[in-house]
């Protein structure tokens, strides 16, 4: 990732394929696809916060069943992990995608064959895990998928820093939104996500997910079809503020959405720079949250039993399936 999302020229970019529109290539040439707005000419080999080129990277494209049990169940979500992020959080759990460490190029007829197999794999979903920086590149590959066949619902897995922009671009193409709301404390967003405006982001990117999606369906499995789940992920010692981000969704949009609960933070080595955050969530800590989310009256939603923490959570980022 770029020092403090300073453009930089990457050498020997490739221009995306045909199956990208003219307008999704135009948002690439002064790219303002996320709220940092660095307006790098992406298409000429610039590279912005989030890392990356028009080139589409990715670090794995497989079956996934550590999601919530509407999304995995036992069928398994069609994960695909896209590299580069535009958020950058000190305690990302997928530090090596997210910096660009690990990247594979990923062809736009490449990526359209990738939903078409994992939906052969007997996918209940195809997800989208950090696309918004190629919010255009997905749109082309997800239309010409469509064209040839993909029948099941998408699921947009993002951290709820997200640009109208980008939200639009995938707007008529994506069934489930799943977005983060990761703090309500402008300073939280700072210190851990160098991001002070996140919390205006996240609502207004949740308001228009709503608008967008309505209320949440399933099929007779229980697979969600369309709507939106908001997943919060508790911060050691930062109880307080996750209760704010339950008390602000509730308020705003009760039943309309559902909220997933989690507490599989794991403290990785990047986070000595920040003490506080190297340790796990307590149970104490978790059920202090869950609590106050009873007391809420919230009843749409997920929460996780068992450890705080697990390394299943973290997948292996070996380039399967791409």
């Amino acid at each position: 990732m770029t020092e403090g999302g300073m453009p930089q020229t990457g050498l020997g970019a490739q221009v995306p394929d045909g199956i990208m529109t003219k307008e999704q290539r135009a948002l690439l040439e002064s790219c303002t696809l996320c709220p940092r707005r660095c307006r790098v000419n992406r298409l000429a080999g610039e590279r912005g916060y989030c890392g990356m080129t028009a080139e589409v990277m990715g670090a794995r494209a497989a079956l996934h069943m550590w999601e919530e049990p509407c999304i995995s169940g036992a069928r398994g979500s069609g994960a695909v992990f896209f590299s580069g992020c535009s958020l950058g959080c000190v305690f990302c759990q997928n530090r090596p995608i997210a910096a660009g460490e690990v990247a594979k190029p990923v062809p736009l007829s490449r990526l359209t064959e990738i939903f078409l197999e994992l939906q052969e794999q007997g996918a209940a979903n195809i997800n989208l895990v950090t696309a918004g920086h190629f919010a255009p590149q997905t749109a082309g590959a997800l239309t010409e998928a469509k064209k040839r066949g993909l029948r099941i619902p998408v699921v947009y897995n993002s951290s709820g820093y997200e640009s109208k922009k980008a939200l639009e671009t995938l707007g008529d193409l994506v069934d489930v939104w799943l977005p983060d709301f990761k703090y309500m404390d402008p300073g939280l967003a700072k210190k851990y996500s160098h991001a002070e405006d996140y919390p205006r982001m996240a609502c207004r990117a949740v308001d228009w997910m709503v608008r967008r999606a309505g209320l949440c369906e399933f099929d007779e499995e229980g697979y969600v079809q369309k709507g939106v789940i908001v997943r919060h992920l508790i911060l050691p010692g930062h109880t307080k503020d996750s209760m704010a981000v339950l008390k602000y969704l509730h308020e705003r949009y009760g039943d309309s959405i559902y909220i997933s609960i989690m507490n599989q933070y794991t403290p990785l080595p990047q986070v000595e720079a920040y003490p506080e955050l190297a340790r796990r969530v307590t149970k104490r800590e978790y059920e202090k949250v869950l609590d106050y989310a009873l007391e809420l009256g919230i009843s749409n939603g997920f929460f996780q039993e068992g450890e705080t923490a697990r390394e299943s959570f973290i997948p292996l980022f070996d380039y399967e399936g791409l």
